[in-house]
């Protein structure tokens, strides 16, 4: 369980010190599968990379399974950003001159992971098994999201980020990375966080979520 209390987050502009996120209180449950939305420049970003461990709150703590991230060290963090989270962002952020075959093993290499039927299950649950030998450049953008998801969830993360993920998609695509994200979260029973100002997919969401001046309305 993921779990946010008061948290605030202000940047310094010039003299003056601006709060872009205002206190926020917030329980994530496995399986769950969230939409935050709202306007640009309303906090949604600022959010998603505080629950990423990306930035630190001004104030208010974020725990997750009962730990206090930002009582870590960076070397901490770093290490629970690698595991137990994942992230999926607009672009698919793939390497070109690596299959995604390769993309997934590295990852593997880097965890120090041992389980190579990880690669298998993932594959097959999203239907990515045919493209594992190409290359980023040779299949669709449908394809590489679903590549990128994959590798997000690879390690078994308890959560996944995504920013935007359908931004650059067709309405057909942008449904079906919808509906994977939905079923990450019930077959995996991974917690999904996804900003997006598409409101046709918050159908797919178990709860939908605004942010409005930095403020989140249920």
């Amino acid at each position: 369980m993921i779990q946010l209390t008061e948290v605030t987050k202000d940047y310094t502009d010039g003299t003056q010190s601006v709060t872009v996120l205002k206190p926020t209180t917030l329980t994530l449950n496995p399986h769950e599968f969230v939409a935050i939305t709202g306007p640009s420049g309303s906090g949604k970003s600022t959010l998603l990379t505080i629950i990423g461990a990306l930035q630190k709150p001004t104030s208010g703590t974020l725990l997750i399974d009962g730990q206090d991230i930002y009582q870590m060290n960076e070397k901490q963090r770093a290490q629970l950003r690698f595991k137990d989270i994942g992230f999926v962002l607009q672009g698919s952020n793939l390497v070109p001159y690596l299959t995604i075959q390769e993309h997934y093993t590295l990852k593997l290499k880097q965890a120090n992971a041992a389980d190579r039927t990880r690669i298998e299950t993932i594959m097959m649950s999203l239907g990515i098994e045919k493209i594992r030998n190409k290359y980023p450049d040779k299949i669709s953008g449908g394809e590489r999201q679903r590549a990128t998801i994959g590798l997000a969830l690879l390690l078994n993360p308890k959560i996944i980020l995504a920013d935007e993920p359908t931004a650059s998609l067709d309405t057909q695509k942008a449904n079906e990375v919808a509906s994977l994200l939905q079923k990450i979260s019930r077959d995996f029973k991974t917690s999904v966080v996804m900003v997006t100002h598409d409101q046709r997919l918050l159908h797919y969401c178990d709860r939908v979520l605004e942010m409005d001046d930095g403020r989140l309305h249920e």
